[in-house]
């Protein structure tokens, strides 16, 4: 059967006002259109709908009974037509995962969860970390949404730059340090790969330095405790390693390199591009970074 959503809002104003005039004045059509819709109502159906009585038209006992159901379909498929956009967050229940590095997640969750917490009460968040190989969670709807430091590559996903975190020296021992004892000392890495260089590296290179890296770990707080028991550096984003770098009493000085801030970047998949709920969310995760990068 090949149905017309417009027969069944034609119905719905023939019952409620009762004849063919009252129906195409509300439904702004001409009274014979509505007479030919009429028609095609009761070869549909079967039934006559409306039956003249004296100057006035009656419904019959099928169009009675069908009434309550017909004003609930009308409402049902202006509601899936046209979405209400208000957002009302008081009453929104709904659970958000965000996937981010380590120390994203250290320095974000805190500030986060405290302004969801007085906005949205019902609003729970999932933190994943950074998995070591690429997935498709963000396509398929198992992440919401994603911070790292790149751009996406596909048209299918939406981003935003919410902030930027310059890189410094996380040491052990205070102090001043030229390029030269930079590149003289052991390093730790951070990648959850496991690379054992960076585009440091290539900085150094092009002066004609090298450094050592003597190893890499997969989360910034390994990589903290590892420098806070030996004689090693880490090159890391200022901003999202303070808390930590402050737990494990370690010093930060100027990476004595001329690098580019690192950007921090949203992305989302774009079936979240008119969501209320999930505009509201990035544009929390944007404001939080936004005060922690200022």
């Amino acid at each position: 059967m090949q149905l017309d959503l417009n027969l069944l809002t034609a119905l719905h104003a023939l019952l409620e006002e009762g004849s063919v005039m009252g129906a195409a004045d509300r439904l702004r059509l001409s009274s014979p259109a509505v007479s030919r819709t009429l028609g095609r109502i009761r070869r549909l159906t079967g039934d006559d709908i409306l039956v003249r009585t004296g100057r006035t038209m009656t419904p019959t006992p099928y169009a009675l009974a069908v009434r309550e159901q017909v004003a609930e379909l009308v409402r049902q498929a202006s509601a899936v037509l046209a979405p209400s956009r208000e957002l009302d967050l008081a009453a929104l229940d709904r659970t958000f995962t965000l996937q981010c590095h380590d120390a994203v997640a250290m320095t974000l969750a805190p500030p986060l969860l405290r302004a969801v917490a007085d906005a949205a009460p019902g609003v729970r968040l999932r933190f994943l970390a950074e998995s070591s190989v690429d997935t498709d969670d963000l396509r398929h709807g198992r992440v919401d949404l994603e911070i790292g430091a790149d751009p996406p590559a596909l048209p299918e996903f939406g981003s935003a730059t919410v902030g930027h975190d310059r890189l410094v020296v996380v040491r052990r021992d205070p102090g001043r340090l030229d390029l030269e004892g930079y590149a003289a000392r052991q390093h730790i890495l951070i990648s959850r790969r496991g690379r054992l260089s960076d585009p440091v590296d290539t900085l150094l290179a092009e002066r004609g330095l090298h450094r050592r890296v003597v190893a890499s770990v997969g989360t910034t707080a390994a990589a903290l405790h590892t420098v806070s028991a030996g004689d090693f550096l880490l090159t890391a984003p200022e901003l999202m390693c303070r808390p930590l770098v402050a737990a494990f009493g370690l010093h930060t000085t100027p990476l004595p390199l001329p690098v580019p801030a690192a950007p921090l970047v949203c992305v989302w998949h774009q079936r979240y591009d008119t969501d209320a709920a999930h505009a509201w969310l990035r544009e929390l995760v944007r404001v939080e970074i936004a005060s922690l990068c200022s």
